[in-house]
């Protein structure tokens, strides 16, 4: 089995982090291969915004607690009340994914790119997991503001989020597949 398959059946999300910070050399490579993402008509319409300062971390992580405590949204909620109202799980880096605004591709794309960051991050030995909440902060009535203070584009809005560092905990074994989710003709 190649090394890409090994790391596709392999990667895990890791929800818990050591306190140490990956290196530069290695976020660069991580967002490399997010920007090698395919694109429809290779249009390329994302952003990624790294975030090593756990300040600004945290404050990012208040943003979206105070958004997801005024939406009402139960399942939301929810998802606070698992993560203890740590959104990134004291991940010492987190990457900000957006996308242009209205462009009926962008968040296929932004989800192209972010698998890569996971992937990537995964051949590194770098734990990493995909923070869809994020989003919140794109399709609020202060995303201008969230945007502008996370170095976004005008008209991009933040979509999806990942945490990166190194695991804090063994991997763990992939659970097993649902049945009939693949059909061959």
């Amino acid at each position: 089995m190649n090394e890409v398959i090994r790391s596709i059946l392999a990667r895990r999300s890791v929800r818990a982090f050591k306190n140490k910070q990956i290196t530069g050399q290695e976020l660069d490579a991580i967002l490399e291969c997010a920007c090698y993402a395919p694109s429809a008509m290779n249009n390329q319409n994302w952003h990624f915004t790294a975030i090593r300062d756990a300040a600004f971390i945290e404050k990012v992580n208040d943003w979206i607690v105070s958004e997801i405590k005024a939406s009402g949204n139960p399942s939301l909620e929810g998802i606070l009340e698992r993560s203890n109202g740590k959104v990134f799980r004291d991940a010492p880096c987190v990457v900000v994914v957006a996308t242009e605004k209205g462009d009926r591709f962008g968040i296929i794309n932004a989800s192209a790119a972010t698998q890569n960051i996971l992937l990537a991050a995964h051949s590194l030995g770098i734990g990493s997991c995909w923070i869809g909440t994020v989003g919140i902060l794109g399709t609020s009535e202060r995303s201008d503001y969230y945007a502008s203070q996370l170095k976004i584009p005008r008209g991009y809005a933040p979509v999806f989020g990942v945490t990166l560092g190194y695991s804090a905990t063994e991997a763990i074994e992939a659970p097993p597949r649902k049945e009939g989710t693949v059909a061959t003709l």
